[in-house]
């Protein structure tokens, strides 16, 4: 289109689609399925291949690798996509996947979000908005990280896990089961102590709904029967849309188990 701007030294492989004001650096390569949306940027020496839709708006850094096929020995050239919203920055190295016939066939990232350099976001893992991954976190496959994450730099995810939104993980931790909502998670094998205090604070969420919270937490630490136990007895009792949404996180269906106060 006459408003795109594609640098002399770069590839974009018949069949591209690229929407108005999208900016190509110089020596990237941009596959024949890749979708850009308007207003993109690629810096410079990035990839972006295979079946890829791109938001709008978004800023992709140099060496970035995205939609590059899965690391999974069982992946066989199905076709799968990777599919990412609106205005994400996209740092230096980052690879992003798609998905497997496996998981559902989609790697999904939502809008809003700063993923740092290094990162990696593996197949099949459902992103939603406004997370941040800090530099070299890895994300394995089938992950569900929800609204409003935020992930300490060097850390790693295990694969199937689930981080509820709001939650945040310190640095140099390794998350191996799900997170609630609201959750604060560190140390080097991941432990559940406490909430995301600070950035309940920041979105402004009601002194009442962190009371409430704060309540739930320690019924869940220290209430009687299993963890599971506690969370259907705390369902019964709240009146919080925020409890209430830790209560549903626990009781839906997880191919892992939690990490517990």
């Amino acid at each position: 289109m006459s408003d795109t701007l594609i640098h002399p030294s770069a590839i974009v492989e018949p069949g591209a689609q690229l929407g108005q004001g999208v900016r190509i650096g110089p020596f990237c390569l941009i596959g024949a399925q890749a979708q850009i949306g308007d207003g993109t940027t690629v810096k410079s020496h990035v990839v972006i291949t295979g079946d890829t839709e791109i938001g709008a708006d978004c800023e992709i850094y140099a060496a970035a690798v995205i939609g590059e096929i899965p690391q999974d020995k069982k992946f066989s050239g199905e076709k799968t996509r990777l599919v990412i919203g609106d205005r994400n920055r996209i740092r230096e190295h980052v690879t992003m996947n798609p998905g497997t016939d496996g998981g559902g066939g989609v790697t999904r990232i939502g809008h809003d979000g700063l993923f740092m350099a290094g990162c990696h976001v593996a197949h099949d893992v459902q992103v939603g908005d406004r997370v941040i991954l800090v530099n070299h976190v890895a994300i394995a496959g089938h992950c569900v990280i929800e609204d409003d994450v935020i992930v300490g730099g060097l850390s790693g995810v295990h694969q199937f896990v689930r981080i509820g939104r709001g939650a945040i993980i310190g640095a140099l931790t390794m998350v191996t089961n799900d997170v609630i909502p609201y959750g604060l998670v560190q140390a080097p094998r991941g432990r559940l102590e406490g909430l995301n205090l600070v950035g309940l604070k920041r979105r402004g969420v009601p002194r009442a709904d962190i009371t409430a919270l704060r309540a739930a937490f320690q019924m869940l630490a220290q209430g009687e029967g299993t963890f599971t136990e506690r969370a259907r007895r705390l369902g019964a009792e709240t009146d919080s849309d925020y409890v209430s949404q830790i209560v549903d996180f626990v009781l839906a269906d997880s191919d892992r188990s939690f990490l517990t106060p």
